[in-house]
């Protein structure tokens, strides 16, 4: 069994954190007017790349605000994303299982996601939200339909962006803790704080359970965040933000989810930089610079020869380090008038570094590799707003060393009335996603193709927003999106000796997102329903039912039939419970305990959840706050599968409490 050593990024913890007194401490009383230094509510930011008025937007976007999730009591980001229209979330079986993200039909890695602009998906586009917990978020935007014209590979069917909270105001700390079902504690705490001149905003927190099986189940998660923004002048301003995850899964399982080995278990850590400063001119002309990294080492182990083992006759080990490094630089130009014109270019260097190594009762065997590439791009996006009409649209070249060179555009137009009531939107785009550093690379018994192209996706989409006075309002979009030159492996590659991986499958979507809101006083009511129909137009090399692409039939493990509702109620002033359900329909999976594997069909469930807040001291100068949370997930226990073979977690009760301080009481 192999062991890893502290990671470098402890000691930077235990830095930042002895820092906390002293940047508390440095930061003079703020007045309590000061505290939302950049006000965010009604903007998005992640569909220009800059904040504009919500209703200019094209696209279907959806904003997720960070205080909204700590009321519902929400812990993963891929818990908040099941209650989006358009959005299937699939988890194989436990709390920090695997969980992949279907946007509107599209595969698990054609969402770009970003934390603070950076990316941090796997090159190739795959991202799991197994771990990715809601600490110190302070907002969640969701922008569908193809975004690669802004933001490059992987945003084939849309855009997520995770916000860290911002410092500002009087210096002020939070501590919570929670504790219930499966074993599960988990503990956080954050400070906070700073003027326009200097602003932090600091969050450590801790996750363990023993998971839902009998035995070798658990999963420990650590999360640091840390952002620090302030001003060098007049016109200049600059911010720094990290974000550190490690976590360890242990599973019993094998592909199909039966229960075969007692101490297997996956383990990883990701680091995240972010460095952005900018400077503006005048009053019309801006530039950024920006520089990233994104590196996380992951692996699972299973010896052999442990006390715990099942199989006995094998075992493996395997570690991968993969690093994203990107620098920008964006020029932004704005008239009066409310036209803005921008142009960037973008560096980025990805590497990968694998090892592997496995034993059984034929000896041991190993391999390394260790592979990279590099691309250039260059964008350009145009934003023109006049009276009610907004209209935007651009365009991106990558040029990457690998694959060759790639264009994506993008175009919407959004129409407002004068009363604000009535709203309508349209947009198209186009999108890719680059080959995995495996499709590119294997080499051996699987052998990759240094010739792959992109997969590519073409867009439209439209909708009407409807307010319908005291605090209704009603949203309708339909959107048809087509991905082409699929990327499948082939067992008999048409030349001798010749890859295993091509560009040949075809597929399509379209579908419907209807939502509504209702704010009534102390209550507040949502609810949201998604009709989509997915159809592979191309298997490809893919032959015979049990197959994963079947010409003519919908792709796996998407539902045709979504809903969710949501109930918040303040009983008082102290009290306020949420009421949430989540309905999904059948989808169509494989069965990959045979082989071939055979089709399944999941059965569709419903799910509710339950939260409650109780403030059993309110905050005071000099005094803390004290608040009760209680927590029931899976009220009713449904049973059901997100993967075949793979149980859901069945009804959990947590209870916990958050004490606060500071803030000017």
């Amino acid at each position: 069994m192999t062991h890893r050593a502290a990671p470098p990024v402890t000691a930077g913890i235990h830095l930042f954190a002895g820092l906390l007194a002293a940047l508390a401490a440095a930061t003079p009383p703020q007045p309590a007017a000061a505290q939302n230094p950049i006000e965010l509510e009604g903007l998005v930011v992640t569909a220009n790349r800059w904040a504009e008025p919500a209703w200019t937007v094209a696209a279907h976007a959806t904003v997720i605000e960070g205080i909204e999730l700590r009321r519902a009591g929400i812990e993963y980001v891929a818990d908040a994303l099941r209650r989006v229209p358009g959005m299937a979330v699939v988890r194989g079986g436990s709390f920090g299982a695997v969980t992949s993200v279907f946007l509107r039909g599209g595969e698990s890695d054609y969402v770009q996601v970003l934390v603070d602009g950076v990316p941090v998906n796997e090159p190739g586009g795959a991202f799991d939200f197994g771990s990715l917990s809601t600490d110190n978020i302070e907002r969640i935007e969701i922008i569908r339909g193809p975004g690669s014209a802004l933001y490059g590979s992987d945003a084939v069917s849309g855009v997520i962006q995770i916000f860290t909270r911002r410092g500002a105001g009087p210096a002020r700390a939070s501590a919570s803790f929670q504790a219930g079902s499966f074993a599960t504690r988990r503990w956080q705490g954050s400070l906070s704080g700073g003027t326009d001149a200097l602003s932090y905003a600091f969050s450590l927190g801790r996750k363990d359970t023993d998971g839902i099986l009998d035995y070798n189940n658990e999963h420990h998660r650590t999360t640091f965040t840390g952002r620090v923004q302030g001003r060098l002048g007049p016109r200049a301003d600059a911010a720094l933000g990290v974000r550190y995850d490690d976590q360890r899964f242990h599973f019993p399982t094998d592909g199909s989810g039966a229960l075969v080995d007692r101490n297997a278990y996956s383990y990883g850590d990701a680091l995240t930089l972010h460095l952005d400063a900018g400077r503006r001119w005048s009053d019309a002309f801006e530039t950024r610079v920006t520089f990233d990294v994104h590196e996380t080492d992951r692996g699972s182990d299973d010896a052999p020869d442990g006390p715990a083992d099942t199989l006995g006759f094998f075992g493996y080990t395997n570690l991968n380090d993969i690093r994203r490094t990107g620098t920008g630089v964006r020029a932004v130009w704005r008239s009066p008038a409310g036209t803005a014109l921008a142009a960037g270019y973008e560096l980025e260097q990805q590497s990968i570094r694998a090892f592997s190594r496995s034993f059984s009762q034929y000896g041991p065997s190993a391999s390394n590799s260790e592979n990279d590439r590099r691309n250039h791009a260059g964008y350009t996006q145009l934003s023109w707003q006049r009276g009610g009409l907004a209209v935007n649209g651009g365009v991106r070249t990558e040029s990457n060393e690998r694959f060759g060179t790639a264009a994506t555009w993008k175009a919407g137009a959004a129409w407002q009335s004068p009363s604000g009531w009535t709203r309508l939107r349209a947009a198209a785009g186009t999108g890719i996603k680059e080959p995995t550093f495996f499709e590119t690379y294997a080499a051996g018994f699987t052998r990759g193709n240094p010739d792959l192209e992109p997969e590519h996706s073409t867009s439209f989409e439209a909708g009407l927003d409807q307010d319908l006075g005291g605090g209704a309002r009603l949203s309708l979009t339909g959107f048809s999106q087509s991905y082409r030159d699929l990327i499948q492996y082939t067992f008999s590659p048409p030349a001798q000796g010749g890859p295993n991986y091509y560009n040949v499958a075809k597929a399509r979507s379209r579908g419907v997102e209807a939502e509504g809101a209702a704010d009534a006083g102390p209550v507040r009511l949502t609810a949201n329903y998604s009709w989509l129909d997915t159809e592979v137009e191309d298997a490809g090399f893919h032959e015979g039912p049990g197959a994963t692409f079947v010409e003519g039939e919908p792709l796996l493990r998407r539902p045709k039939h979504t809903a969710a509702a949501s109930a918040a109620f303040r009983v008082a002033d102290a009290l306020g419970l949420e009421v949430a359900l989540r309905h999904t329909g059948e989808r169509a999976d494989r069965d990959f305990s045979t082989f071939p594997a055979t089709p399944v069909t999941l059965t569709a469930y419903t799910v509710i959840d339950l939260s409650a807040e109780i403030e059993v001291a309110a905050a005071r100068a000099g005094r803390p706050g004290f608040t009760m949370t209680l927590r029931a997930e899976n009220l009713a226990g449904a049973e059901y599968e997100e993967v075949w073979g793979f149980a859901a977690p069945g009804r959990g009760v947590y209870v916990g409490g958050r004490v606060g301080l500071g803030g000017g009481g």
